[in-house]
């Protein structure tokens, strides 16, 4: 997953350690097993929105008659969640009678954005995967601030920090309507029971458990790095739990630069990983073959000799468990991504709908994703995590998921946003090049630190102009 920007400056890291343990405690042992108003606040019904298509519930939110009117919105989104977000327009549809047509977008969306728009035919609303990505459709004269309705709705239902990471310039432009937590490593409890490992809680712990788990003859662990968003992500943990906040915010901004000693600690420190011989499922060359679904399927399939014991990634790893015979909270466990440092991580990830086409419509549309009304509508789906701190948890199908949201939403200002997606999409978001290559390059040799960190600066440096 992938986004830009730099997060608050207020961060109180003791809180985030307690959310990590209060995470670490609800995750284990888990079982996965209105109507809108018009201009003049009247309703278009005389009851609320039906939010899972069964019974009636008070709808939060106030929208407008918009009858007539027709509204596209892009996204990379596929399957399952596609199919689901559809629901969402749908219920809006219902509420305000606008029709609401779904554009599939190729990744990355930015340019797919740039050929509609130079053929004169943009989307309304572009859910965006990276603060970056706001910023580039905001200096390019592509993005349209938030009005008031859909402003007052993200100032109601979001911490300051998610409202902030949404800005370019001072001005509201995104809500982040989807988020992930991308603090988790999900494990094979046979494996682990086999092997007499326990959950760690820090990094030597990790690594004690891998060992325990290699002597009992399978490999630790599996790595999706033919997708190279993926190790952005491992760096991104190790990095903000042992150089800090502080550094973590600077690094995104290239205030610091990547051949900074912090950078060359948190490598070497993964190295400790991905450098050990036989950890990570097919080695080097395998791992880099493997694209990320595949990176999970493979944890939690084989019986008692799966190719790996551990996979690391967010919250989303469930959807493709679910692929899978294995159930989560008994055959697939998760704890929080261990401490490296002093506290355990909280990096978080998300989609922001961004208004490309002003209107009355359009305005209406991100005033109802900012609702909790539209977020409990998927989160009842599954396989969806909202940043929306009034979203009642009870909405979330299954127990994991619940503690996940909680955790996310107790974080508050509390938790960096992916470092790759505050980059420019040249650095941080594109296949084969910048930040994504050069880990892919370093998990093939990570004997070779300085190497990577010099590749790293001069792809920053390109992409930032600095």
């Amino acid at each position: 997953m992938r986004t830009s920007r730099t997060m608050g400056t207020r961060r109180t890291l003791g809180r985030t350690s307690r959310i990590a343990a209060t995470l670490a405690a609800g995750a284990l042992a888990l079982s996965l097993t209105a109507c809108g108003g018009d201009d003049d606040g009247g309703g278009r019904g005389d009851k609320g929105g039906q939010q899972d298509g069964g019974k009636d519930t008070a709808a939060s939110v106030t929208l407008p008659k918009l009858d007539g009117e027709n509204l596209e919105v892009a996204a990379v989104w596929t399957g399952a969640e596609q199919e689901n977000f559809k629901k969402v327009l749908a219920e809006f549809e219902k509420r305000t009678g606008a029709k609401v047509t779904f554009v599939p977008a190729q990744d990355p969306i930015i340019n797919f954005l740039g050929s509609k728009i130079a053929g004169g035919a943009p989307p309304d609303v572009a859910m965006l995967p990276q603060p970056g990505a706001i910023k580039q459709a905001v200096d390019k004269g592509w993005a349209k601030p938030l009005g008031a309705e859909a402003t007052k709705e993200l100032g109601e239902n979001y911490s300051p920090g998610w409202q902030e990471i949404g800005k370019v310039g001072g001005k509201q432009y995104g809500v982040y309507y989807k988020a992930a937590n991308k603090s988790l490593i999900w494990y094979n409890a046979q494996v682990f029971e086999n092997a007499g490992a326990a959950e760690p809680k820090t990094w030597d712990e990790l690594l004690t458990a891998a060992q325990t788990i290699y002597d009992s003859g399978v490999t630790p662990f599996s790595v999706g790095g033919a997708d190279g968003w993926t190790l952005t992500d491992w760096f991104e943990n190790v990095y903000l739990s042992q150089a800090g906040p502080e550094k973590y915010d600077q690094l995104a901004k290239h205030e610091i630069k990547w051949t900074d000693p912090s950078v060359k600690e948190a490598l070497t420190t993964l190295a400790e990983i991905w450098g050990k011989k036989d950890y990570v499922a097919g080695g080097a060359s395998g791992a880099l073959q493997t694209e990320f679904p595949a990176s999970v399927t493979q944890t939690f399939t084989g019986g008692d000799q799966p190719k790996a014991g551990m996979v690391y990634e967010g919250d989303f790893v469930q959807v493709n468990i679910g692929e899978t015979d294995a159930e989560i909270g008994t055959d697939a466990k998760v704890f929080p991504f261990p401490s490296v440092g002093d506290t355990a991580p909280v990096v978080s990830g998300g989609d922001a709908a961004v208004v490309l086409e002003d209107s009355k419509a359009a305005q209406a549309l991100a005033t109802w994703l900012a609702s909790p009304d539209a977020a409990t509508i998927q989160a009842k789906l599954g396989g969806y995590l909202s940043p929306n701190k009034n979203v009642d948890v009870s909405a979330y199908p299954n127990d994991v998921q619940k503690k996940i949201a909680e955790a996310l939403v107790a974080a508050g200002d509390d938790f960096r946003f992916d470092m790759s997606d505050q980059a420019p999409q040249a650095f941080g978001g594109t296949p084969g090049k910048g930040e994504w290559k050069a880990l892919q390059d370093f998990l093939k040799n990570p004997k070779d630190v300085a190497g990577a960190q010099a590749k790293l600066e001069a792809d920053a440096a390109a992409a930032y102009g600095s």
